[in-house]
């Protein structure tokens, strides 16, 4: 057996684990009852250590050097190159970082679902300060090894290839024609006359619908599923996917919308090659090209006006609301356009989403960068909040910065990846148009040309190139902001 092969085998014995680790983790947050998280989270700190001992083993350097030694196809260079990075990123933590940092995020992320309830900042800054400075000890080591920024080193884990240097041009471009843009469109929009749903929608046919709307989006049951949890989100694996959702009996307007967003990760995940499952080439290729995919289908797919009207009459018979106004195509298409500055980011339009993002990007950039502390936090959000969408969160901790799940557990970096993938999704769409009639496939219900052009381009594709030269080949050219500022122009104004 050739060490590449044998590189291989250990690469596809490492995924097994990563399975169970996922499949726990979603059982965690959306099926578990609150008295298993103290025993489910030691078992899954244990399982991160075993994970971490599989991917530092001492043979693994010999077997890369070797491997690098033999003939190996185009295909095989890029896998091993992938598993070499993998190998690289485990390879310079400490056993007991590792575990300890597992232990300290399931315990803030559990508690955080009641704190957030209670606007308890000062309970929640006691688990949190520890989750902080653990990912502040990785950050660093990892900029000692990269020879980078403690962010950057970071930001690399999700976003291979993207530097602060980077980001900083992008977001500073879009805070530079964004506000105004924002301002423009809810003066136009206040012209309007805009119809809210009302009434009790059961979370049972909310349900119904997000299935029957996952169903339309081809979503492979047999390969996955719909569940509830306190935070919407997509796990498990390529052959058993688990989405969330959350409901509101009061509106089901934000959780149809998330539903998908989600089967848009699935789909991504469900796309993925078959004959490199279990290896990382064959897995996706970063947070922001994840993103794209989910905000492809919310926003690009969700939000056009020949889907909506598929979506209007689709809740109209959920609901039995077919004499009612709210449920016309042309009151959901100013629903789901809708522009309002608001707390929550996971509620926020389109237009105002980027605001969101750029400021957790800069609050956790300095965090990692150990420029700010922990406390400094909610006074900063504040500061930014007032700054880009004229609200403030001054003592309102649950629709500030205790609002999102992300850094409970450490997940500093992550938070680039939605803009990154809005960005990356309009320019997608835009290459798309030129291959494909896109309003008269979505208007006639098959979108089948739209999946395969997204399993073209970018699904099948996987891992096996970098980001830049997955976007170049499917684009003919790398990120390019410009495709997401005309996207919103056009639909807005």
């Amino acid at each position: 057996m050739s060490h590449y092969q044998k590189l291989v085998q250990h690469a596809q014995k490492i995924a097994n684990f990563n399975h169970l680790a996922a499949i726990s983790g979603w059982d965690q947050a959306a099926v578990m009852p609150s008295g298993g998280n103290e025993a489910r989270s030691n078992a899954m700190a244990e399982l991160s250590v075993l994970l971490h001992q599989l991917n530092t083993q001492p043979q693994l350097s010999d077997w890369f050097n070797e491997a690098e030694q033999e003939h190996l196809s185009p295909l095989e260079k890029a896998s091993l190159r992938e598993m070499k990075q993998r190998w690289q990123h485990a390879n310079v933590l400490p056993q007991d970082l590792v575990q300890a940092k597992s232990l300290a995020g399931s315990k803030c992320e559990h508690a955080w679902r009641t704190q957030r309830k209670q606007n308890d900042w000062n309970g929640y800054a006691k688990n949190w300060q520890e989750v902080v400075n653990l990912s502040q000890q990785e950050a660093q080591i990892r900029s000692e090894a990269n020879n980078s920024t403690p962010y950057d080193a970071m930001l690399a884990l999700y976003e291979p290839g993207t530097t602060t240097e980077s980001l900083d041009i992008v977001f500073n471009d879009v805070k530079s024609w964004l506000p105004n843009l924002v301002d423009r469109v809810i003066d136009k929009q206040d012209q309007e006359c805009v119809l809210q749903p009302t009434g009790s929608f059961s979370t049972t046919s909310q349900k119904s619908l997000g299935l029957q709307i996952m169903q339309f989006l081809k979503f492979d049951f047999n390969h996955g599923r719909l569940d509830e949890s306190v935070h919407p989100f997509c796990g498990g694996v390529p052959t058993d996917v688990r989405i969330t959702t959350r409901y509101d009996e009061n509106d089901f307007i934000q959780s149809l919308m998330g539903t998908i967003h989600e089967t848009g990760h699935a789909r991504y995940e469900q796309g993925l090659p078959k004959a490199l499952a279990g290896l990382p080439i064959g897995e996706a290729r970063s947070m922001g090209i994840h993103e794209s995919q989910s905000l492809f289908f919310e926003m690009q797919l969700g939000r056009s006006p020949e889907f909506i009207n598929h979506l209007s009459r689709m809740a109209s018979q959920q609901f039995n609301a077919h004499q009612d106004l709210a449920f016309s195509t042309e009151n959901f298409r100013k629903l789901y356009t809708r522009v309002e500055k608001g707390f929550i980011r996971v509620d926020a339009d389109e237009l105002t989403y980027p605001a969101h993002v750029i400021l957790r990007y800069e609050i956790e950039r300095d965090l990692m960068n150990g420029d700010i502390t922990f406390q400094d936090v909610p006074e900063l959000w504040d500061h930014k909040m007032q700054a880009y969408l004229g609200l403030s969160t001054k003592n309102n901790f649950q629709n500030g910065c205790m609002q999102d799940i992300h850094w409970t557990d450490g997940a500093f970096g992550y938070f680039p990846s939605y803009t990154l993938g809005a960005m990356y999704a309009a320019q997608f769409m835009a290459s798309m148009r030129k291959q494909v009639n896109v309003s008269e496939v979505i208007e006639s219900g098959d979108l089948s040309l739209i999946f395969a052009w997204l399993d073209e381009n970018i699904w099948k594709k996987a891992s096996q190139f970098s980001t830049n030269e997955l976007v170049k080949q499917a684009t003919g050219e790398t990120l390019n902001a410009e495709h997401f500022k005309a996207h919103l122009k056009s639909r807005y104004l």
